[in-house]
């Protein structure tokens, strides 16, 4: 491997290669571009662009493209050549400010949730200064916005962006209460660790399943799994060791700060985790990494699997994003500080989180929602499906002070006037993590649990940061114009502890209690996305985000239909997946090894009709009996696809997916895994579980 220091960030136009190209004043431009989302002048584009391509070139890049994340949840790009023809012939290297600020896609094959007619072409990218250039196959890679001909976002970049420019403007009205008249900015960052499972490529190959829908639609447990516990933080096998370096040593030319990686708890399943950065950039680096990842397994004769539940029986694959909100003095407004003033800033702060996180957490479980993520969320390896928060044992006891207005019960007990007297200092991680709370406070941060591993953290952070900025918002105003402050301050912190405690829950959210105390507390249990997606809609949320220009109503209700249509289009595919492999080869491979036993049965009887065959009888019994029951089941699951066409409403088809569709699978799948252990390995044919999930040495 290179040296790290040398290569970290050697594919990316970041600010060091900015201030050694540009001249001074364009530099200064676009740093106050990148810094305070000031507009760039098209001028000093033409010499930015200049440079990015004299140096794309010399780092060997031919194209460009603008690189974007349309609603697919990947991302996209269309590749332009720095070639310009010449009239005599010849030809000169091109890139003009024009090209770097604007480019125009074709919009109509992206998902758009009826926003643009498939006639309707035209949509258009624009560059998003906030998120350095970067060279990727030989490609200027410039990350843009995208949105359509009339305007409408497409993207998932574009509403992250309004979030986050929300967040800023309502924090600074909070810190400016508290006197800070030198912060300039507040981000959110993020530090999203990424889970995923590598296996074989070769077996692989031989599993349609995992090739058309990124799971296993069938597959017999194996005789061990992750029963031992003995994967999780494990020594790396070699070839994983290897993928793991060469895939650090790609994403560190990138600028991307990957720094842990280890086993996880699930055979074949493994992690890395970055360090934080600003939300914008932090979720272009996860989807990069997501790609890389992809690319990477490729060369080291692997696959790496990024679907929530690819294997049923072990753990599935989540993506823990890690949020907090910082100054650009470096102040992290989620931790606790040691003056008055600090700790009263980080309790108001926190207020906010506690209240909007209640109020809205249908949206977090939205941002969250897909046909994959259904198999993860409510077992015992992820979060439920109820939105709670956990903080703690010595925080909890800071916001009881609070509510009761008793001491908070340290060592020295200290009066709770929250502006007035010190609050004591309590350290970071002072009780233990809680892994099954889907968002947990820790220490100075927030960790959502329940994101997939294949989603992009775009959406998640964009309700993160909108109903954060809501609530801060609410606060301002209350708060800007009280006669007393400290009194004021008191109170609302108090009114906020007391009115969205019970999102509150630090005990054990996979137990049966808490199912039943959460429904007692109010809280909402939305265990699927098909129940999720139409709280997107509500009043309360169509008001937030149009109040706040995140969305407007015609960008919801399409987000709401794209949402719909990819569960459907999901299941779809599965159970068509399902079919074909059941009718092309489980059925003629059980039909095969019938014959085998009966025909050893047959040659037992020629040899001599006093040897017994009861074992060939028994066994040709049960699979005979299984492989009805299998053609039978397989038979209806197809009729009943017939149906869906006769749901024209996109939530009712959606229904019958969900309702219908996957349960006609999981019975279907049940009977065939039962197939899988009593037929010969020699007939079965697809690679078992055991072989996908310890071949990898």
């Amino acid at each position: 491997m290179s040296n790290v220091s040398e290569i970290f960030g050697s594919l990316v136009f970041n600010e060091h290669v900015m201030k050694e190209r540009l001249p001074a004043e364009t530099y200064a431009a676009l740093k106050r571009t990148i810094e305070q989302g000031r507009s760039l002048d098209r001028s000093i584009a033409n010499v930015v662009a200049n440079a990015m391509k004299d140096w794309a070139i010399e780092k060997g890049a031919t194209h460009f493209t603008h690189w974007f994340q349309p609603m697919t949840g990947i991302t996209a790009e269309k590749h332009e050549g720095f070639l310009s023809p010449q009239k005599d012939g010849t030809a000169i290297m091109r890139f003009s400010g024009k090209e770097l600020i604007r480019g125009e896609p074709d919009a109509s094959s992206f998902p758009s949730g009826g926003l643009r007619a498939t006639f309707e072409a035209r949509g258009y990218t624009a560059w998003d200064a906030t998120s350095f250039a970067f060279i990727k196959d030989k490609t200027l890679c410039i990350p843009t916005a995208f949105c359509s001909y009339g305007g409408e976002a497409l993207d998932k970049k574009t509403p992250l962006l309004r979030s986050m420019e929300l967040l800023n403007k309502q924090a600074l009205r909070i810190l400016r209460l508290f006197g800070d008249t030198a912060t300039i900015r507040v981000n959110t960052t993020v530090g999203p660790e990424q889970e995923y499972f590598l296996v074989d490529r070769a077996l692989y190959e031989k599993r349609r399943d995992l090739i058309y829908c990124g799971r296993t639609l069938f597959g017999a447990k194996p005789p061990k799994g992750q029963e031992m516990d003995d994967h999780y933080f494990g020594s790396l096998k070699d070839r994983v060791s290897s993928f793991m370096h060469d895939l650090d040593e790609e994403l560190w030319k990138l600028g991307i700060f990957a720094k842990t990686e280890h086993n996880e708890v699930a055979p074949a399943q493994h992690e890395l985790a970055p360090i934080f950065t600003t939300t914008n950039i932090a979720t272009d680096h996860n989807q990069l990494t997501m790609e890389m990842m992809r690319k990477i397994a490729r060369r080291h004769g692997l696959v790496c699997l990024l679907h929530e539940k690819p294997f049923a029986g072990v753990n599935g694959s989540g993506k823990h994003n890690n949020w907090s909100i910082s100054t650009d003095k470096g102040v992290n407004l989620l931790e606790p500080g040691d003056s008055p003033r600090e700790n009263a800033q980080f309790l108001l702060f926190l207020a906010a989180v506690i209240k909007g996180v209640d109020e809205y957490q249908d949206l977090l479980r939205i941002s969250v929602a897909s046909a994959g993520n259904d198999h993860r969320l409510g077992a015992n390896e992820a979060p439920p499906a109820i939105v709670s928060m956990f903080v703690g044992d010595d925080l909890m006891e800071v916001l009881n002070a609070i509510e009761t207005g008793r001491d908070y019960d340290q060592k020295d007990k200290v009066e709770m006037r929250i502006g007035v007297h010190t609050l004591p200092r309590f350290t970071r991680d002072t009780t233990d993590r809680n892994r099954t709370s889907p968002f947990a406070f820790t220490g100075n941060k927030f960790e959502f649990r329940m994101v997939g591993s294949s989603q992009s953290i775009a959406d998640c952070n964009t309700m993160l940061n909108t109903i954060v900025a809501e609530e801060l918002s609410s606060f301002a105003d209350r708060l800007e114009g009280a006669e007393d402050f400290e009194s004021a301050l008191n109170d609302l912190i108090r009114e906020t502890i007391v009115s969205h405690k019970r999102i509150i829950f630090n005990g054990n959210n996979y137990s049966d209690e808490w199912v039943a105390e959460a429904e007692s507390r109010g809280l909402l249990n939305l265990k699927s996305t098909v129940e999720a997606l139409p709280y997107l809609l509500k009043e309360k949320n169509i008001a937030l985000f149009t109040k706040n220009k995140i969305f407007t109503e015609t960008e919801l209700h399409s987000r709401y239909e794209i949402l719909l249509e990819e569960y459907c289009k999901t299941i779809n595919i599965e159970a068509l997946t399902m079919l074909d492999m059941v009718k092309k080869d489980i059925l003629p491979a059980c039909l095969k090894y019938q014959k085998s036993i009966a025909e050893t049965a047959l040659e037992k009887k020629q040899l001599s009709s006093s040897l017994s065959c009861s074992v060939e009888e028994d066994l040709l019994s049960k699979i005979s009996g299984l492989v009805s029951c299998l053609y039978s089941k397989t038979g209806k699951l197809e009729s009943e696809l017939l149906n869906v066409k006769e749901e024209s409403d996109s939530k009712a088809q959606a229904d019958y997916y969900r309702n219908v569709i996957f349960a006609r699978m999981q019975e279907v799948r049940a009977i065939a895994d039962e197939l899988e252990v009593l037929v010969s390995k020699e007939f079965w044919p697809y690679p078992s579980y055991g072989e996908l999930l310890f071949s990898v040495q």
